[in-house]
């Protein structure tokens, strides 16, 4: 059963991501913000299929944490279901990505309409400028900067190096850090095909104030707070 609920969501997911994506490059003509709304519904959607076909539901804790103005969220990366849920969750946001993914027909046109921080990951202190300009005037639109630390997913229980960048950005642009972190590589694993059926904890920290602090430091924080709240959602 859970073979056949795991097809038949990633059958609507490619009846659907085309259409979406055609649907994304047609925003061209509207304000950066107004096209992330419309092209988000694709995730909104998403998220409730996955609930009817998958059977995988969704609470979120400290939601009253998240702020009123734009800040840089770092969020823990175990699975495909956080990068749907956080457009559900969170107000308009830019993410980083390499910037290949823009070459991608169609896919990467509508993803380039929704206003990412493309890095060429190759270039190493590049990519960090890349990410700061890109990063403060993302911000300054009004976008939430949303980054996974780990820079990849990470298995469920496991545990990757945080790397600097984000809190490097958030310094850089005086915003605020809000720390992410969830559990949902319990059900719905790293690069897994099969979805299990359960609830979902996204749990939103307070913000850390980056004012009088180093990159490093705010770094640190943030991970130790991610960390030991993943505990505590195994419990």
């Amino acid at each position: 059963m859970l073979v056949i609920r795991s097809l038949l969501f990633l059958l609507i997911q490619l009846v659907l991501t085309p259409v979406f994506s055609t649907l994304a490059i047609l925003t061209f003509p509207f304000s950066p913000l107004t096209r992330y709304r419309l092209i988000s519904s694709y995730a909104r959607t998403m998220i409730r299929v996955l609930k009817v076909v998958c059977g995988i539901r969704h609470e979120v804790i400290g939601i009253e944490n998240i702020p009123s103005t734009p800040c840089v969220v770092l969020c823990k990366h175990q699975s495909a279901w956080e990068t749907l849920a956080l457009q559900a969750i969170f107000p308009p946001q830019a993410w980083v990505l390499k910037r290949e993914l823009l070459w991608i027909p169609f896919f990467g046109w509508g993803l380039a309409m929704t206003s990412p921080i493309a890095i060429n990951r190759s270039d190493g202190k590049g990519a960090v400028k890349q990410l700061l300009k890109q990063g403060k005037e993302r911000l300054a639109q009004g976008f939430f900067v949303v980054i996974f630390p780990e820079g990849t997913r990470i298995p469920y229980g496991e545990r990757g190096k945080y790397k600097v960048g984000g809190a490097l950005l958030a310094v850089s642009a005086s915003a605020p850090v809000v720390p992410v972190a969830h559990n949902a590589g319990r059900l719905w694993g790293r690069n897994s095909f099969i979805k299990h059926p359960g609830l979902i904890t996204m749990s939103i920290g307070a913000p850390i104030v980056t004012t009088g602090l180093k990159a490093d430091e705010i770094n640190k924080q943030a991970e130790t707070w991610i960390e030991n709240e993943i505990q505590q959602l195994a419990h």
